[in-house]
C-alpha cells in the first residue's frame, strides 16, 4: 500500500500546468497550496497574541525546508482579503513545490509536527489548510475505509455465500477465490509502480472488485459443477466438463469487463489510468482464480459441494419469463418507463471540481473551509495567475484593466499596479510591482469574488481566457487547473463511450454469433447505467441522500468518478449478459426453439444471477458507509445498477426484446457468421440436456 501514489486533480500538459511550472521556475512563487487559518479567540487578528503568532508563523514558513514561498496578513502590505470581514481570522498561505507524495507525505506532516503543534499561546487556534492538505486527509480516510470495508465485506459475503449453497466449505472456497483476486491484484499493482503511478484509490476497486468478481466467476463454475454432478457425472468429469461450460463463459465474460475498464487508459491521467490497471489485474487473478485454483479445489471438495436443502426455485423463473413474454409490449414498456423515470435526473446532471467537502461536514478541514467560504470575502489563494513571457508594463495595464472589469473579478494585481473595475487604486502589496517582473516576463493575478468563485468558477477561467491579451499568455491557478481537468475528463468521455460499446460488441459476437444480441444488450445496459447517473444527480449533485449518508452536497459531481462507474457498471452489466445469453444460446442451438429457450435459459441462470447480484451490490453496498463522498457516490451508485440490471433488466426488458425479435436474435451476414463458427462457444453437455423438467409452454409456443 505505501508504494500506490497521492493523486492531483489536473491534466498533464494542460494550460494551467503549464502556467504553474513557468510560475515557478520564473519567479519562484505559485498558487498557494497551504493554508493556515489563525483565529483569536478574543479580539482581532489585529490584537496581540494573534499578532505575533501570525508574523512568526510567516517567518517561520517562508525559511522552512522545501517551501518555496509565503506570506500572510501580517506581511507587509498585505491585501485586507486576508482576514475576514469581522477582523477575527487571517489567513498564512504558502507555495510548497514539488511532487504531490513529496508534498503530502513528507513536507506537510513535518509542517505540522515542527511549525504548528509546537504553538502554545492561549487564546489563539491555529489549524493547517491548503489543498494538498485537504486531499491528503482524503486519501487517509479512504485508507481507513479500505480496511473497515474490508472487515464488513468478508464476513458479509462468507454469509451470503453460505445461504446461496448451503455448504459452509463451498463458501469458503469460494471466497478464496475473490480473496486470491485481491491479494493477486495488490501485487500485480505494486509490481506496476515500477514503472506507473498508482493512486491509492485503486486500492479500493482491487478490494471491493476483487471480491465481487472472484466470487461472481466462482459461482459460475460451482454450479455448473454442482449440475454436472446432478446428472451423474463423476467428481472428475463434473470439474472437466464446469471449466470447459462455464470456464470458457467466465474468459468471456473477463474479457468483456477487462476490456469495458481497459478503455479509462484512453484518458491519459494517473488518477483514472490506474483505475484500469486495477480493473484488468482484477478480472485476470478472478479468472486465473475461477478456472485454475478453484477446480483443484471443486476435486477435493468432490461431492461435500453437493446442496443441501431446496433447489433454487426455476420454475419460479421460468413462469416470469413466460408472463413476459406473452406480453412483450406491455412489460416491455411499463419496464421501459420505470428506467427512464429513474434515470431523468441524468439530464440535469452538472459536472464540477471536487473540493473539502468530499470529506464529511463535522471533519476539522471543512469547518475550517466552512469559515472561509463564510467570512472571507473571497479566497486569495483561489486566484487566477496569467504569465507572460514578454510584455511592456503599458500593455500589462491596459490588459490589467480590462480583466479587472470582468463580472466576479474583485481585483488585479500586476506589474502596473492593482486594479478594481477598471480603476488603478494603487501599488500592488506582497513586494509590490517588482514581485510580478522578471526580466522581460511578467505574470499577472486576478482575485475573484468569493460568490463567482463559488458559483461558477469554470466560468471565470472561460472569461479570463477569452480577454484578448497584447501578448501571449497562459493562465493558471487552481481554478483554472481543476476547469482544464474537468473539461479534459468530459471531452474524452464519448471517446470512452464508443470504445466500450464497440469492444463489448465484439466480444458478444463472438460469444453469440449476432449481431443484434450486442445491440440489445448495449441499449439495455445503457438503460441501467441511466438509472445510476439519475441517482448520483439527485442523490449527490442535489442533496437527496445528503441527511441519511452525512455528506455535503456541492451542486455538481467530480467527473472522474462518475466515468470510472461507467466503466465498471458497463463491464458488469455485460457480465451478467454473456452469462444470460450463454444459456440462451445453447437452448437454442440444442432445440432450435426460437421462443422457449429464452424462458428456459433465464430460469437456468436466474437463481445464479441473482445471487451474484446479490452478493456484488452488497460488497459495493458498503462503501455507503464511507466518509469520502466519491466512494460513497461508487458504493451507491454501483450497488443500485447490479440490482437494476439483475431485476428490470435481465428478469423484464431482455425477455421482452428477445420475444419480439423473434428469430433475428441470432442473425448476423454470412460472412460474420463463418467468422463465429471458427472461432465460437458453446457450453453444450449432457447435462443440460436434463433441464429440470423445466416445460415448453404451448401457449406461449402458439403466440
Amino acid at each position: 500500500m505505501d508504494a500506490l501514489s497521492l493523486s492531483r486533480f489536473e491534466a498533464p500538459d494542460s494550460e494551467a500546468v503549464d502556467a504553474r511550472e513557468m510560475l515557478g521556475d520564473t519567479f519562484g512563487t505559485g498558487s498557494p497550496n497551504v493554508v493556515i487559518l489563525i483565529s483569536p479567540r478574543e479580539g482581532t487578528v489585529d490584537d496581540e497574541p494573534a499578532t505575533s503568532v501570525g508574523r512568526e508563523l510567516t517567518d517561520e514558513l517562508a525559511d522552512y525546508p522545501g517551501v518555496g514561498d509565503a506570506w500572510s496578513y501580517w506581511s507587509p502590505n498585505a491585501p485586507e482579503t486576508l482576514a475576514s470581514e469581522d477582523g477575527r481570522h487571517a489567513l498564512v498561505v504558502a507555495w510548497v513545490p514539488g511532487d504531490v507524495n513529496q508534498v503530502r507525505e513528507e513536507v506537510l506532516p513535518e509542517i505540522e509536527a515542527d511549525l504548528i503543534e509546537p504553538i502554545d499561546v492561549s487564546g489563539v487556534d491555529v489549524q493547517l489548510g491548503g489543498s494538498d492538505e485537504v486531499f491528503r486527509v482524503v486519501g487517509e480516510q479512504a485508507a481507513s475505509d479500505f480496511l473497515r470495508a474490508e472487515m464488513i465485506i468478508i464476513p458479509l459475503v462468507t454469509l451470503l455465500l453460505w445461504v446461496v449453497y448451503r455448504r459452509f466449505r463451498l463458501a469458503l472456497v469460494t471466497l478464496g477465490v475473490g480473496l486470491f483476486a485481491v491479494a493477486g491484484t495488490l501485487a500485480i499493482l505494486r509490481t506496476l509502480t515500477a514503472v506507473v503511478e498508482i493512486s491509492t484509490f485503486a486500492a479500493n476497486i482491487a478490494l471491493v472488485m476483487g471480491i465481487a468478481l472472484g466470487v461472481d466467476y466462482g459461482l459460475f463454475v460451482s454450479y455448473r459443477f454442482r449440475e454436472e454432478l446432478a446428472a451423474g457425472r463423476t467428481v472428475p468429469e463434473a470439474v472437466q466438463r464446469a471449466v470447459a461450460g462455464a470456464g470458457r463463459t467466465v474468459v468471456f465474460s473477463a474479457l468483456t469487463v477487462a476490456a469495458s475498464l481497459a478503455v479509462l487508459l484512453a484518458i491519459p491521467f494517473p488518477f483514472l489510468a490506474s483505475f484500469a490497471y486495477a480493473g484488468v489485474a482484477v478480472v485476470t487473478t478472478a479468472t486465473i482464480g475461477a478456472v485454475i485454483v478453484l477446480p483443484a479445489a471443486l476435486r477435493l471438495l468432490g461431492q461435500r459441494a453437493v446442496r443441501r436443502g431446496p433447489a433454487p426455485q426455476r420454475q419460479r423463473w421460468f413462469a416470469i419469463a413466460t408472463v413476459v413474454m406473452r406480453r412483450p409490449v406491455f412489460t416491455g414498456g411499463a419496464g421501459l418507463v420505470v428506467l427512464v423515470a429513474l434515470g431523468a435526473p441524468a439530464l440535469g446532471i452538472n459536472f464540477g471540481a471536487p473540493d473539502d467537502r468530499v470529506l464529511p461536514p463535522d471533519h476539522p478541514v471543512v469547518g475550517m473551509y466552512d469559515t472561509i467560504r463564510d467570512e472571507f470575502t473571497t479566497e486569495d489563494v483561489d486566484a487566477l495567475n496569467i504569465v507572460a513571457d514578454d510584455a511592456d508594463v503599458q500593455e500589462v495595464e491596459a490588459y490589467a484593466t480590462t480583466l479587472s472589469l470582468i463580472d466576479g473579478v474583485l481585483r488585479v494585481d500586476s506589474a502596473a499596479g492593482s486594479y478594481v473595475d477598471g480603476t488603478r487604486v494603487g501599488e500592488p502589496g506582497l513586494g509590490g510591482t517588482e514581485r510580478f517582473v522578471e526580466g522581460n516576463a511578467t505574470w499577472l493575478a486576478v482575485v475573484p469574488t468569493g460568490e463567482r468563485l463559488a458559483d461558477d468558477p469554470t466560468g471565470l477561467v472561460d472569461d479570463v481566457r477569452a480577454v484578448g491579451a497584447p501578448f501571449e499568455t497562459v493562465v493558471g491557478g487552481y481554478p483554472a487547473e481543476l476547469a482544464d481537468y474537468r473539461d479534459a475528463v468530459v471531452d474524452r468521455f464519448p471517446l470512452v463511450a464508443v470504445l466500450i460499446l464497440l469492444v463489448t460488441a465484439v466480444v458478444l459476437f463472438l460469444m453469440t454469433g449476432s449481431v443484434v444480441a450486442p445491440l440489445k444488450a448495449s441499449v439495455l445496459n445503457m438503460l441501467s447505467l441511466s438509472v445510476m447517473f439519475g441517482v448520483l444527480v439527485w442523490g449527490f449533485q442535489e442533496g437527496g441522500l445528503a441527511d441519511l449518508l452525512g455528506f455535503t452536497p456541492t451542486g455538481s459531481i467530480e467527473p472522474s468518478i462518475p466515468i470510472l462507474m461507467f466503466c465498471v457498471a458497463y463491464g458488469l452489466s455485460m457480465d451478467y449478459e454473456v452469462f444470460l445469453l450463454a444459456r440462451i444460446k445453447e437452448d437454442y442451438e440444442r432445440t432450435g426453439d426460437v421462443v422457449g429457450s429464452v424462458p428456459r435459459g433465464i430460469a437456468r441462470s436466474a437463481p445464479l444471477v441473482t445471487a451474484a447480484a446479490l452478493i456484488l451490490a452488497a460488497s459495493f453496498a458498503v462503501y455507503a458507509t464511507s466518509g469520502v463522498s466519491f466512494l460513497q457516490q461508487l458504493g451507491i451508485g454501483m450497488a443500485l445498477v447490479v440490482a437494476v440490471d439483475a431485476t428490470l433488466i435481465r428478469g423484464v426488458l431482455a425477455p421482452a426484446f428477445m420475444r419480439l425479435a423473434g428469430s433475428a436474435n441470432w442473425w448476423a451476414p454470412r460472412p460474420l457468421r463463418r467468422l463465429h463458427d471458427r472461432i465460437g462457444l458453446s457450453e453444450t453437455s449432457a447435462g443440460d440436456i436434463a433441464d429440470a423438467g423445466l416445460p415448453l409452454d404451448a401457449t406461449l409456443e402458439r403466440r
